[in-house]
């Protein structure tokens, strides 16, 4: 094997400086897979929103002049650095039958967005304004993970980490899409900041105006908004009683648990009942169960009997089996003289606990998936429901992932958003207080309280600002009775709707094309070719 000119004069073996060149790669791969875990320590339960744009700033770091291979394999590592401990009550759900490949899989399928986010923003790189292409980038990417894998995972977006803070206020005017765009352009903003430093080592210099205001004007933006986030009643109140019965933590063996549900449910009704009975609890004008309480196939007495007793109506969450057999996870008024009636039906249902996808693969995996039938997604109607004299909008569990359901409700008209959930499939993990996040920044989003009824916990008042008013603990037998506004004003994330999404899906293709019509240019006008994607001076995206 030849020797280079440099390795000969320079007198050090080709091995020794293989060796050492390999020092730095690790120390770059175990540093990128502390941002990943700094980023999943910046979500619920734990109240550290601001270590989000830390650890954009740091990834952002990390990628600078970087190959394109090495920005994907950058990216990839800190995306299994996330998603890896964020999803680990996977394995509470699917772990003891199916063991630790499903939750690994998944991580996995979710890491390679983050590895062509890095490789996209060095695509970027090279733009002016190069941390705005970025972030665009990198919260673009997001949309896509709605729709792949298993019809969409959009767990741990961004703006998920942002329950509280500078940047929630963000959510009323552009909805999850732009509170995820300002935490990630802050963090891209303070890296580039701190690379001109670094490469001009004055204290300030023209370079660093735009890399400033990246940084800044996000969460500038954000306060500014604040004071216009309304909690006050617009039409009434209401006095609302979730119900808590709580289930045993056994996962998916749930599945035949449905009476458990439903007697857990009636005794802790009982319970409240009797607190209402005499005066320790208020009366409610609406008594919420959560998802999937009780399987429904027609009345159900003790049902009727509970709500009339109450003397109020109920949202009843029910597995509903309808004439032609299908299986529907419902929320349904319920009337405590007439029975039930209207019903909101899931759309967007759970991959292999409400449905299995690609059956051929996963029988793969376990025998008995055709043991399993698949639930009937619902068509998006009766989003908001009239009961107790108003109209009540319901999500479903993991609906609050997705923007669209919640946005329906609150345009069909939704004065108080109810979101029913049964997360004892997960465990005593993290997976409530995560779900919880998410109902707070759709509280924040439409400009309604949100209240959560769980089967196992964490049940939650939440007021339109994204306060938690009171809550229950994991796996415990509760109920929550408190009063909450009812709100008619329509927020401008309402009004502008998915636009916002697809606004910077768009500016993000358009960077992306840039930046290659750049870098062809750069080529063509140098006669060479660029091999790593990067030139002198470049900065970080």
């Amino acid at each position: 094997m030849a020797v280079s000119v440099a390795d000969a004069d320079s007198g050090v073996p080709h091995k020794t400086k293989r060796k050492r060149a390999w020092k730095p790669w690790l120390a770059r791969v175990l540093a990128t897979a502390a941002t990943g875990y700094g980023y999943y320590l910046s979500f619920a339960p734990r109240p550290l929103w601001w270590l989000a744009p830390i650890a954009f700033a740091a990834f952002a770091l990390v990628l600078r002049g970087r190959s394109f291979r090495g920005a994907f394999g950058y990216g990839f590592v800190f995306g299994m650095a996330f998603f890896v401990p964020l999803l680990v009550w996977l394995q509470d759900f699917l772990g003891r039958d199916f063991g630790p490949l499903p939750w690994l899989a998944l991580s996995f399928a979710l890491s390679l967005y983050f590895g062509l986010a890095g490789w996209l923003i060095r695509v970027v790189a090279r733009l002016p304004l190069a941390p705005l292409w970025g972030a665009l980038v990198f919260v673009a990417l997001e949309t896509p993970r709605t729709w792949f894998p298993f019809g969409g995972f959009p767990w741990g977006r961004v703006a998920f980490s942002q329950p509280e803070g500078a940047f929630l206020s963000l959510a009323s005017v552009g909805g999850a899409p732009l509170v995820g765009f300002a935490v990630v352009l802050t963090g891209f903003g303070l890296a580039a900041a701190i690379s001109s430093l670094w490469r001009t080592r004055k204290a300030w210099d023209r370079a660093l105006v735009w890399p400033a205001v990246s940084t800044v004007l996000p969460a500038a933006a954000g306060l500014a908004v604040w004071p216009t986030i309304g909690t006050e009643a617009q039409n009434g109140s209401l006095t609302v009683a979730s119900v808590q019965g709580n289930a045993p933590d056994i996962g998916l063996a749930l599945q035949g648990q449905r009476g458990v549900l439903r007697a857990n449910a009636l005794a802790e009704s009982s319970r409240l009942l009797q607190k209402v009975q005499s005066g320790q609890a208020p009366k409610p004008d609406l008594v919420l169960w959560p998802e999937t309480s009780t399987p429904l196939d027609g009345d159900d007495p003790g049902v009727d009997q509970m709500l009339s007793a109450f003397g109020a109506p109920g949202i009843i969450g029910a597995l509903v089996r309808t004439p032609d057999g299908a299986a529907e996870n419902s929320a349904v008024v319920w009337d405590p003289n007439t029975g039930p009636g209207q019903r909101y039906v899931k759309q967007d249902l759970v991959p292999f606990g409400e449905y299995v996808p690609a059956r051929a693969i996963a029988r793969l995996v376990t025998p008995f998936i055709d043991d399993t039938r698949d639930m009937r997604p619902g068509d998006g109607s009766n989003a908001a429901l009239s009961v107790a004299g108003a109209k009540i909008g319901v999500f479903i569990c993991y609906e609050s992932a997705f923007d669209g359901p919640a946005r329906d409700a609150a345009n069909a008209g939704g004065e108080l958003l109810v979101v029913p959930t049964n997360n004892a499939w997960y465990g005593p993990g993290e997976m409530s207080y995560q779900q919880l996040a998410m109902a707070r920044l759709r509280a924040v989003e439409h400009g309604r309280a949100v209240v959560v009824s769980a089967v196992s916990g964490v049940s939650a008042l939440v007021a339109p600002d994204g306060t938690i008013t009171s809550s229950t603990g994991l796996f415990t037998a509760d109920a929550l009775v408190g009063r909450v506004p009812l709100r008619t004003q329509t927020t401008l994330s309402d009004r502008i709707g998915a636009w916002t999404e697809y606004g910077l899906l768009a500016l993000a293709i358009a960077g992306v094309a840039g930046g290659f019509v750049l870098r062809f240019r750069t080529r063509r006008g140098t006669g060479k070719t660029v091999t790593t994607g990067t030139t002198a001076g470049e900065t970080a995206g």
